[in-house]
């Protein structure tokens, strides 16, 4: 018998060790992106207050289309750093939340940098 590998639990294993390396402060708080088959989800969160600052995701209200595609993360990307200027913070750091950096995790952070965030 094949014992498949649990690709979740091995995904949560990187974001628990990228987390313990990375926080956001007020100054430059954390971009936070989690991604399931049909949705792409982003929050700018102050891990010192732990507050979350700004947050977009594909089910939002002026958000059109699919939301499990490459361009529907280039929009959530977009929209997070349209929520994030108008609060002031123009610097984050990145947390790919496990993730490859590939694809629709890709182009959120792609998206954010064109809407002004520099991370």
């Amino acid at each position: 018998m094949v014992n498949k590998a649990d690709t979740n639990k091995a995904r949560l294993n990187r974001h628990r060790r990228v987390r313990g390396k990375i926080s956001g402060t007020a100054e430059c708080p954390r971009l936070n992106v989690f991604r399931s088959t049909n949705n792409i989800y982003a929050q700018v969160i102050d891990d010192v207050r732990g507050v979350t600052l700004a947050s977009a995701s594909s089910l939002d209200k002026d958000f059109n289309g699919n939301g499990g595609n490459k361009e529907a993360a280039r929009k959530v990307g977009e929209l997070i750093a349209k929520h994030a200027v108008e609060k002031g913070i123009e610097q984050v750091v990145f947390d790919r939340g496990g993730y490859l950096y590939h694809g629709r995790v890709k182009e959120l952070a792609e998206g954010a940098r064109e809407g002004g965030l520099k991370f």
